[in-house]
């Protein structure tokens, strides 16, 4: 089922109020001075990527899309705002029949991206793209650290499925985007019911330590639940004594039960030990699950152990300890008045403290070498070199205000797929060190 026409799963009349009250009183201010109008570049990038990580993933792409299309001040946002007296009367007239009419050009969702990269491209005059730079960066950059967290912990899982199951350890609505994040990122599944009916990831799940305790016996809930769920069904075997609950669990359901999860304990030793058991008792096929606070480096420690699939919540959706991407969305180009035709300035901010950033519009590229592996990410002004005309990164997203890229999500996992293929190997080592691909700048002019 295609559910991408759904909308957004909050509570909520619009995405407009997913912002910040500057972004209105700026407005205002712009409305009355008469520089609204004129036409802004605005560009999402981050100075850094977070320690020790190699490289990011772009994710939240398609949420971006359904934030701009659902970004409408309706009759009860306007009240909200005439109440509050946030901006006076004709700024809410103006928001009232806001539309935006701008383009946007981005890197494809589950591209890889680096220190610098322009990861989306907002155009339009500056009223417009201006108001969407809160919700913008709230999507891309908690989207994009999880999508990173989940394809680090997808390469440390060396090709055994990843189960995403943290919903439990996050806001019930952040769960929902994590899950899908995770699925771009290389997960196989989720646990969380809403992130299947909304993005028709696969979901999965059986049972919990509850459903043992519930009963008077260890041997009651298996039979219980091999009765409701078949032989092929996941049985959690730690809530006691595991080898005798492995021993049970075949007993009951025999060499077609599925799986075992263990969630608890030495995961390495016990992962061997109830390999060697369930051999012996005839359960060759039946795989081995292990959860219990799992991160990318733990999921790399078990990769000689006989697990079959992971299960991973906390770490997962919180980023692996870096919950956000520090991306930012900056003007960088604007005309000099509110003429359509006049040119574009570069325009940039001037400080210290590694907060300087380049103004002018940007083209990336992403060079390789003669092997076909990207040696360089490369971020230009003006002309694009011909030799990088078909290695370009940026894609049209919005055209005139309309979505023009809509994709399933899968589109965006296999992307991600082959783009980690297409770099250094050396992306893939979890040890700290700089990014795998160094940023080149080629300065010209910033284009009409």
């Amino acid at each position: 089922m295609d559910v991408a026409d759904l909308g957004l799963p909050v509570d909520v009349p619009s995405t407009a109020l997913f912002t910040d009250q500057y972004e209105l009183t700026m407005l205002q201010a712009a409305l009355k001075a008469g520089t609204a109008e004129r036409r802004s570049v605005f560009e999402v990038f981050t100075r850094r990527l977070p320690e020790g990580r190699r490289y990011g993933v772009v994710a939240g792409t398609g949420r971006v899309l359904d934030a701009i299309e659902n970004f409408r001040f309706d009759a009860d946002v306007i009240a909200f705002l005439r109440e509050r007296a946030v901006v006076d009367e004709a700024t809410l007239a103006w928001l009232a029949a806001y539309r935006f009419s701008g383009d946007v050009w981005g890197y494809p969702e589950g591209e890889v991206y680096f220190p610098g990269s322009p990861i989306m491209r907002v155009e339009g005059t500056f009223a417009e793209c201006v108001l969407l730079e809160t919700v913008i960066l709230s999507v891309l950059n908690h989207d994009s650290a999880i999508a990173a967290a989940a394809s680090r912990m997808s390469s440390a899982a060396r090709g055994r499925p990843l189960i995403e199951m943290g919903a439990r350890r996050t806001h019930e609505l952040a769960a929902v985007a994590s899950a899908r994040a995770a699925y771009v990122g290389g997960f196989s599944s989720t646990s969380d019911l809403a992130a299947g009916f909304r993005y028709n990831i696969p979901t999965v799940g059986t049972s919990a330590h509850a459903f043992t305790l519930l009963h008077d016996r260890e041997r009651d809930a298996f039979q219980a639940q091999v009765a409701s769920l078949g032989r092929g069904t996941t049985l959690l075997v730690d809530t006691y004594d595991v080898a005798e609950a492995v021993r049970t669990a075949v007993e009951i359901a025999g060499p077609e039960l599925g799986a075992v999860r263990i969630d608890s304990g030495d995961l390495l030793l016990m992962a061997h030990r109830v390999r060697h058991q369930l051999d012996e008792l005839g359960a060759a096929d039946t795989k081995i699950i292990v959860t219990s606070d799992l991160d990318e480096y733990a999921i790399a420690s078990l990769a000689a152990s006989p697990v079959d699939a992971y299960g991973v919540g906390t770490q997962l959706v919180t980023g692996s300890g870096h919950p956000t991407c520090s991306m930012v969305y900056k003007l960088v180009a604007r005309a000099g008045s509110t003429d359509p035709k006049a040119p574009l300035l570069p325009v940039a901010k001037k400080s210290g403290g590694g907060k300087t950033s380049i103004g002018g519009r940007k083209w990336a590229a992403r060079r390789l070498d003669a092997y076909g592996v990207a040696e360089a990410e490369v971020v230009g002004t003006g002309a694009v070199p011909p030799e990088l005309l078909d290695r370009r990164l940026l894609v049209d997203l919005v055209k005139g205000g309309e979505v023009v890229a809509r994709e399933p999500l899968d589109a965006a996992r296999d992307r991600h797929r082959a783009a980690l293929a297409g770099l250094p190997l050396s992306a893939a080592q979890l040890s700290r060190g700089e990014p795998v691909l160094p940023t080149e700048y080629v300065h010209g002019r910033s284009g009409s």
